[in-house]
């Protein structure tokens, strides 16, 4: 076998016996937990195509279900509806499960003008504060506070603007979305 040739753009491997078939790829769990949180902003079902089914997915999907959505996995479909939120304080018992789910404050802090959620776990990465999504949350009008482990966000109306993180932050900048999107 020859050794693998690289240009700018492709690695050309050439090998003896020619590779076929098809390979299914899984969705990324990464980006459903965000369109799951998304979910939030909406009275209208929600339907979500190519879900993997992981521990992460179900959490996020408890913690929706314990907000008052409604939520149904089969197959790789998700659908959710959360038409009729009737709880804006999310179960520290999930929470603490996944740092992702700590996502929910902003779309519930948008939906609802308020929410109380647990500071995030379920984590190893290093230690990483939530200090940029407070600030940020705070710089569209939200008034926040710690209290006893849980961020206890309310607003009477958030204000689009333009904000600048002092460090980049995926998480705080997908929270800071979902908050101003209504």
């Amino acid at each position: 076998m020859s050794q693998p040739k690289i240009t700018d753009e492709k690695l050309v491997i050439k090998g003896a016996v020619p590779l076929k078939g098809e390979l299914s790829i899984s969705g990324a769990k990464n980006s459903v937990l965000k369109v799951m949180a998304a979910a939030l902003l909406t009275h209208e079902t929600v339907e979500i195509h190519n879900v993997p089914h992981l521990s992460d997915v179900s959490v996020m999907a408890s913690v929706l279900e314990d907000l008052g959505a409604h939520v149904e996995h089969l197959g790789n479909v998700m659908r959710i509806n959360a038409a009729h939120i009737n709880n804006t304080k999310a179960s520290y018992e999930l929470v603490s499960k996944m740092r992702a789910s700590f996502i929910v404050l902003g779309a519930l802090l948008g939906r609802c003008g308020e929410a109380l959620v647990p500071l995030p776990g379920g984590c190893s990465i290093g230690k990483r504060s939530v200090d940029l999504h407070i600030r940020g949350l705070q710089a569209l009008g939200a008034e926040l506070k710690l209290d006893q482990g849980y961020v206890d966000a309310t607003c009477a109306k958030l204000i689009g603007r333009e904000i600048m993180l002092d460090v980049p932050s995926v998480g705080a900048t997908e929270n800071l979305l979902l908050a101003a999107t209504l």
